[in-house]
């Protein structure tokens, strides 16, 4: 069976002395790639030994990476992991698959569809665009009330001024 690779973010840096990398994910929770069990680093496959988060990073430790010197070569490179992979939780969702979902209202009102994310420094921000103008709805909670990934429809809730 081939690999479905998707990439989930970036080596930002390195932890401490015994080859542990700081991974910026492109994930809103860092948590949820704590399962992974390999990840893929410029197409080779690499166990993940552990994986903890760290002031909204996940901080992993990868077989073969034993020291500093060696967590030091692959900074600054993109990560992927396999869409299967048995370590992702039921149900997730990446956050590159929501492009192109409808987006509706909680009274059902058609938005448009989701056609980029935008990162900031404190959350993803959907643009949703299609049916009149332009909304830029934040990837929090209080704005995202239902993903619905068979129908590939998201609800949420708008405030005056979105």
């Amino acid at each position: 069976m081939q690999k479905e690779l998707l990439e989930i973010g970036k080596i930002v840096n390195t932890h401490g002395i015994k080859g542990e990398l700081k991974l910026l994910p492109h994930e809103d929770d860092p948590g949820d790639l704590r399962g992974l069990q390999s990840l893929f680093i410029d197409g080779r496959e690499l166990k993940v030994l552990s994986a903890r988060v760290h002031k909204g990073a996940l901080l992993v430790t990868l077989e073969g990476v034993n020291d500093m010197d060696a967590a030091l070569e692959y900074k600054g490179r993109a990560v992927c992991a396999d869409r299967s992979d048995p370590g992702l939780s039921a149900g997730f969702v990446f956050m590159g698959d929501l492009i192109g979902y409808e987006v509706y209202t909680e009274s059902g009102e058609p938005l448009g569809a989701v056609e980029e994310i935008i990162r900031t420094p404190a959350h993803e921000v959907y643009a949703v665009r299609g049916n009149g103008p332009e909304h830029l709805i934040p990837a929090v909670p209080e704005f995202l009330k239902h993903l619905d990934t068979v129908s590939r429809r998201l609800t949420v809730r708008l405030i005056e001024g979105m």
